[in-house]
């Protein structure tokens, strides 16, 4: 049925029957469009992208994307996914036909990004991933035959060398600004000397935290979205995981639980959101007159810590809750003094030694 004409209110109508990309045989109803050929223009739009059809916009795919990825991602995720796609790639590609975005659009857009704004290297990455993420997922799903992002350099940085954190004597200092009864002292002290997310800080309960056994079990994460309190599983599945805590922290939490008054050990131990922990942070760092991190750095300043006193990344791993090695090598590797010089005194001690055994064996061949 060809697009009509509504009487009760002038508006355009376009209802047509289309086949999914599975093959199924649909109906399609929309209203509201101000002219005919912005319905048939939404008609001809809609039939493409439920064929997935590379002849579709971007914007158009988009949406295919975030459909086939709804099942995958934490809401969280893909809450961040969307806000970094909406707000710096859409503007540029969304128009664009999938098929005829080309190397020299995305040197285009990489070139728009840096000149027009203040972002970090680290975060120009994550935009560029978004993107390379966007046009993979079309050719190797959907049989987009060239995917423009695979000839182009990858703008921004992933390099842990930006990495921003505390020493000890900098946390100390931070920490000396609270009362040690308060709920945000608990709460930095768990975030310094376990390394923790927020978000598995933020879901923490009392039944989480073996006082016997000195450990805390990691197995769920905290975030508020729409106004809604929401707790899922961790960021991955090596997240789940059980951190040995120091004794004297193992205290601190009882003290602070004791001072609860009969409260239910299956209820969060520090009920509030992210950004009242973000706002304390800032006041108090401000108070303490250090220089500025996020509440996230305070994951690498424990890992910082570790590293300082000679622990091993694999431990670094484990206590963290990364899926690879690879990761802890590329966040923090840099962090670990170089062994080059080591390696060169073993070799010269080895060589030298051997010389001397070599010697001595002669010396006792020609006796």
């Amino acid at each position: 049925m060809p697009a009509y004409k509504c009487k009760e209110n002038g508006k355009w109508e376009s209802i047509f029957y289309y086949v999914d990309w599975t093959g199924k045989r649909r109906q399609k109803h929309t209203r509201g469009f101000n002219t005919k050929r912005e319905a048939q223009e939404y008609e001809a739009e809609f039939i493409r992208a439920a064929k997935a059809d590379m002849d579709m916009s971007f914007e158009s795919f988009v949406e295919i994307y975030y459909s086939d990825k709804q099942g995958e991602l934490k809401e969280r995720t893909l809450k961040n996914k969307k806000y970094m796609i909406s707000s710096h790639v859409i503007p540029y590609f969304g128009k664009k036909k999938m098929n005829e975005v080309t190397p020299s659009d995305i040197i285009a857009w990489q070139n728009e990004i840096r000149d027009n704004n203040d972002f970090s290297p680290a975060y120009l990455r994550m935009l560029q991933n978004q993107v390379t993420a966007i046009f993979s997922h079309a050719q190797r799903i959907y049989s987009l035959s060239n995917n423009p992002c695979k000839r182009v350099k990858k703008m921004g940085k992933s390099d842990g060398r930006s990495l921003t954190f505390w020493t000890e004597e900098e946390y100390q200092k931070f920490i000396d600004t609270f009362d040690p009864k308060s709920r945000h002292y608990v709460m930095f002290e768990l975030l310094f000397w376990t390394g923790c997310r927020e978000g598995e800080l933020l879901a923490l309960t009392m039944d989480d935290i073996d006082v016997e056994k000195r450990q805390m079990h990691i197995n769920k994460t905290f975030f508020r979205s729409k106004g809604k309190d929401i707790i899922t599983e961790p960021k991955t599945e090596n997240s789940i995981r059980t951190i040995d805590l120091p004794d004297f922290l193992v205290e601190e939490i009882q003290d602070y639980y004791n001072r609860l008054y009969e409260y239910p050990k299956n209820e969060r131990l520090f009920p509030v959101v992210a950004e009242a922990v973000q706002h304390t942070m800032k006041y108090h760092i401000d108070k303490a007159g250090i220089k500025k991190i996020r509440v996230h750095d305070l994951r690498h300043s424990h890992v910082a810590y570790l590293i300082f006193h000679g622990v091993q990344p694999l431990i670094i791993k484990e206590r963290l809750g990364h899926k690879d090695i690879k990761v802890t090598l590329n966040t923090y590797g840099h962090l670990y003094p170089s062994e080059q010089k080591k390696v060169a005194g073993m070799i010269d001690s080895l060589r030298n030694q051997n010389a001397l055994d070599a010697a001595n064996t002669k010396d006792n061949e020609s006796k």
